[in-house]
């Protein structure tokens, strides 16, 4: 089972091969990319997709489902934990 930690803890355990996954809505994604990219998108904002992090905050992928996420940080040799 994957433990979950604070986006802080994870932050201080300084391990550069770990990530964290957590929820993030459309509407969030679309906020942080130029319109002209998103244009033709037709989705409920309101959906949920699943954020791949570094320690460092950074959003690293976006992916449409946990177990994705999950699998994509495992196939780039990270160590994923999930935070709330």
């Amino acid at each position: 089972m994957t433990p979950n930690v604070s986006k802080e803890d994870l932050l201080g355990m300084g391990a550069p091969d770990l990530v964290y996954v957590r929820e993030v809505r459309v509407s969030d994604v679309i906020e942080d990319v130029q319109i002209a990219d998103v244009k033709g998108l037709s989705t409920d904002p309101e959906a949920t997709l699943y954020a791949v992090h570094g320690a460092d905050g950074e959003r690293l992928a976006v992916l449409m489902d946990r177990d994705s996420a999950f699998a994509t940080a495992v196939a780039h040799e990270l160590e994923p934990v999930s935070v709330h």
